[in-house]
């Protein structure tokens, strides 16, 4: 006998019991697009550490492309901003609080 998807054991031998569907099955997920955190920015200024500090957690360290929904090329432009933003003493190297 041919089986059918939602179909249990006790349906096949004949009892008749209706097989219970799970209301999550078969939903599908929509993928939200996020919007930018850069705008149609097409420079990232490091002379603006208020912005940059968006991009940082609370050790000092960059947060990576996944966690801050930028692009590829977007993350190279904050990452190189950030460090050039270290050098001229704007943002820490390290949290203050770390000993």
């Amino acid at each position: 006998m041919k089986r059918r998807r939602n179909q249990t054991d006790a349906e096949s031998n004949g009892e008749g019991m209706s097989a219970i569907v799970s209301p999550f099955r078969g939903r599908q997920t929509t993928i939200r697009k996020r919007k930018s955190v850069l705008g149609d920015a097409k420079v990232v200024d490091y002379l603006d550490p208020k912005f940059l500090q968006q991009f940082i957690n609370d050790q000092g360290k960059i947060l990576p492309r996944r966690v801050t929904g930028l692009t590829a090329y977007q993350q190279r432009q904050v990452a190189r901003a950030i460090k050039y933003a270290r050098h001229l003493a704007l943002l820490p190297f390290v949290a203050s609080d770390l000993k």
